[in-house]
């Protein structure tokens, strides 16, 4: 079986160059390129690369990948697209983010956080984050600046 990151880059591409309006349709082409993977992990693998099912003009659904979460805002300054917000209170950050993006910002943290982030809390426009102890602000806030850089 090949590996999680050639499958999340083949998901990608098959998405922006086909109509696919099912996961059993994805699953079909996926297998012709060599995956073996079940509907949970495809799932899993749309809301990681936040993949969304959308109705085109002829009123067929589609499934469209949607804008890059992250990007760097430049002078230290976080800014993740779909984000209203970074605040800290003590050593926990409170992230603001338009409706409906928070869950996947929020799993891309505790993905790619490593050993800095302990977890996070998404509600729907709102994600806990939860720094480990002996993370400092300014080290969350670079960590997050790295992740932007990885996306």
């Amino acid at each position: 079986m090949k590996e999680k990151s050639s499958r999340l880059n083949t998901i990608r591409e098959i998405v922006s160059r086909q109509k696919i309006g099912s996961q059993e349709e994805l699953l079909t082409v996926l297998t012709e390129h060599g995956y073996s993977l079940t509907q949970a992990t495809l799932s899993r693998d749309l809301k990681r690369l936040k993949i969304t099912k959308t109705l085109d003009s002829t009123g067929a659904y589609q499934y469209k990948l949607s804008e890059p979460p992250f990007l760097n805002g430049g002078g230290g300054e976080v800014q993740i697209i779909g984000a209203n917000s970074l605040e800290f209170s003590g050593n926990i950050a409170v992230m603001k983010t338009r409706k409906g993006y928070a869950s996947g910002i929020a799993a891309e943290i505790d993905d790619e956080g490593g050993d800095a982030i302990l977890g996070t809390i998404a509600g729907d426009d709102t994600i806990l984050i939860i720094p480990r102890e002996g993370y400092s602000r300014a080290e969350i806030t670079a960590l997050l600046s790295n992740l932007i850089g990885t996306n």
